[in-house]
């Protein structure tokens, strides 16, 4: 059951998971979208209901169930468990608020942030190093995410908070003494309690959209433990088996993607800071991606 803290190595299955993904969750605001009318915390809570039936038949399937019951059983880790639980709740909860809201763009300002600060946390919690061609990368991504910052009108609060939500999510979770399949599952089941209380609440105070009549509401709520649990999974997965500065360079694919969607398909202004920006995060990509392949060949070969 135990997991290094720290990722030596890219492997090739981490980069597919997590590249799978980023690849989803890119086009997560348009399912988002049809929610809008929607309470938040109605979202959240069949979000994650819904996520617990997925997350257990990949289990059954694996024969890992047993790895799940230990953990229950070693209060570390439950403590652990509820750490990440809260931080992917709360960042759960800022992302559908910023789509719903038509605030998109805050989102993938969001999650251009994160990247830098998963990087920072990398370098000074887990001492991993860049060279210099992924130093370069982050710089070039960093110029572009202090574009998009002092372009913003106000504050951008909610870019923030998914900053800090998930990048202290990313590094708690590789630091889970569990299975990713596993710690998904545990996250869930410990935020199971407080979603279902929500759902009874709001059936009492007749605000439910769940079974109420409108058909297609209920099937697009059942659908959100689909489309929350296999990405999740799989970066789970990916997380794993990639060091934590890689996976941060490679989430710049969901932001880009949610910027799109937010410009071409939800009509969010598109100003020149994001004109600019948008060219040099694809560059840094670029440079960081030559980089971490030259990396791994040089690691095969040896």
């Amino acid at each position: 059951m135990n997991t290094p803290a720290s990722q030596a190595q890219d492997t090739p299955q981490g980069l597919l998971f997590a590249g799978g993904a980023y690849v989803f969750w890119g086009f997560l605001p348009l399912y988002m979208k049809l929610l809008s009318h929607m309470p938040v915390g109605e979202v959240i809570a069949h979000r994650i209901i819904w996520s617990v039936p997925i997350a257990a038949l990949v289990l059954i399937v694996l024969r890992r169930t047993q790895d799940l019951r230990d953990a229950f059983r070693n209060p570390r880790m439950v403590a652990m468990g509820c750490v990440t639980a809260a931080l992917v709740s709360l960042n759960w909860g800022f992302y559908v608020y910023a789509v719903v809201t038509d605030r998109a763009l805050d989102a993938a300002i969001g999650y251009y942030i994160n990247p830098l600060f998963s990087i920072f946390l990398a370098a000074v919690i887990l001492r991993e190093r860049l060279n210099v061609a992924q130093l370069v990368a982050v710089a070039i991504a960093g110029i572009a995410v202090l574009v998009l910052v002092f372009d913003a009108e106000e504050t951008p609060w909610l870019a923030f908070g998914m900053m800090l939500t998930w990048g202290f999510y990313a590094l708690a979770k590789r630091s889970l003494p569990i299975g990713p399949n596993q710690g998904f599952l545990m996250e869930v089941l410990i935020l199971l309690p407080p979603a279902l209380g929500y759902a009874v609440y709001l059936v009492t105070t007749g605000g439910v959209h769940f079974l109420a009549g409108d058909a297609r509401d209920t099937w697009l709520l059942l659908g959100c433990g689909l489309v929350t649990a296999l990405p999740l999974m799989c970066y789970a997965n990916g997380a794993k088996r990639l060091r934590l500065s890689t996976i941060s360079i490679m989430q710049y694919i969901a932001p880009t993607m949610i910027m799109l969607n937010a410009v071409f398909i939800f009509g969010e202004p598109f100003g020149r800071a994001r004109a600019i920006a948008l060219p040099l995060i694809w560059l840094a990509l670029v440079i960081y991606t030559v980089s971490m392949v030259r990396q791994m060949r040089s690691q095969k070969a040896t």
